[in-house]
């Protein structure tokens, strides 16, 4: 029987050989470090936070049921709050728009199943007198109370209310002029930076055409153009206008990447220019454009809030943050400022810029080898 010799090694169990043969992975590590600043992780919670009351909005506060059982049939009402064509026929025939529906429901069908949002206000109206079973009538401009906790606004509409609806159009804005931004960045650098030469020299100077046009410019003369703008329109712009930064970003990581030894071993096997682009630069260059797309968010927000600040930012009835920032600013000269107007939308937006602004940043950090260990 032979023993074991001291400097032997012993027999590793079948989870060792299994994690010593896999290496962590580059987004692995980016998260590992990302988790250990307790600042960033907290921000990331808090951008999950608001994406959940944007999404959720009309579960959280609105006066249409979010599913209601009327005569026999299921129907989902709090629907009309993303899109109002998405409203079911059957009720618009009912006259569930002319009234309200607690009261509708009481009169049509006594034995209606209703399940109603955590709060009774709506972002776009009033609750009128014996609406909801013994609340009064909203007033306004009135301070926060027990059932308006956010106050009223002149019309008496709810600001809680138009604050949880206000997050939807915020990160709306922000995600889709970013997605845009996106597409259109990574496109044009990735072309620069592959192909190099008279293509990136076009492409570099289209680059620097775009950052020299303010974006508050072309959003300005759209409007005078469109007859009816939309809060779409304002996307399109900003998307169009912001993905500068990104292109740089792309063109720089294109650059460096096609010089490295797998994207010349591709090469030398016969792949496309396209799928070497997209299959094997594309993902190893997203890092410094998810710091680009996290600032980009910020900044639309901040865009879209100052436009309907300005009153330019679409439909004049959306619960944006900067348009109620608009309705309670001109207040502040009075005898009785209405300061939970201004109070409530600007931590609003301070709260959204600055989580996203900390996500960038920690992030930055994570994915980048000379920043690692800057903030310790």
């Amino acid at each position: 029987m032979k023993s074991q010799g001291a400097g032997a090694a012993a027999p590793r169990t079948g989870n060792q050989r299994k994690s010593a043969g896999r290496a962590a992975g580059y987004w692995s590590e980016v998260w590992r470090r990302y988790r250990k600043s307790r600042l960033g992780v907290l921000a990331l919670l808090m951008v999950v936070f608001l994406g959940l009351v944007a999404a959720g909005a009309p579960f959280i506060a609105g006066t249409r049921p979010i599913a209601c059982r009327y005569q026999g049939n299921w129907y989902f009402p709090c629907l009309y709050y993303y899109n109002q064509r998405w409203e079911n026929p059957v009720l618009i025939r009912e006259g569930f728009r002319r009234s309200p529906y607690p009261q509708r429901l009481r009169e049509k069908d006594p034995r209606s199943i209703a399940i109603w949002p955590l709060f009774y206000a709506d972002p776009y109206r009033r609750v009128e007198e014996g609406e909801w079973p013994g609340r009064p009538r909203d007033t306004g401009p009135s301070p926060p109370r027990l059932r308006n906790p956010f106050g009223t606004d002149d019309l008496g509409r709810d600001v809680l209310a138009r604050m949880v609806h206000g997050t939807s159009i915020a990160l709306l804005v922000g995600f889709v002029a970013m997605g845009i931004a996106a597409l259109i960045g990574l496109v044009v650098g990735g072309l620069a930076g592959y192909f190099g030469g008279w293509v990136d020299v076009v492409l570099s100077r289209l680059i620097e055409l775009v950052m020299a046009v303010p974006p508050i410019i072309l959003i300005l003369a759209l409007i005078a153009i469109l007859e009816r703008p939309t809060i779409w329109h304002t996307m399109a712009v900003i998307g169009c206008t912001r993905w500068e930064s990104i292109a740089r970003y792309a063109r720089g990581e294109f650059l460096r990447l096609k010089e490295t030894e797998f994207i010349t071993a591709a090469r030398a096997l016969g792949a496309s220019a396209p799928r070497i682009m997209f299959r094997h630069m594309l993902p190893n260059a997203l890092a410094p454009v998810v710091v680009a797309l996290t600032f980009g968010i910020a900044g639309a927000i901040l865009i879209e809030s100052g436009l309907s600040f300005l009153g330019l930012g679409g439909d004049p009835s959306a619960p944006s943050w900067g348009r109620i920032l608009n309705e309670g600013f001109p207040s502040l000269g009075g005898d009785s400022p209405q300061w939970w107007l201004i109070l409530f939308p600007g931590l609003g937006i301070f709260t959204a810029v600055l989580v996203y602004n900390l996500v960038g940043d920690t992030f930055q950090e994570a994915s980048d080898p000379r920043l690692r260990g800057s903030s310790r």
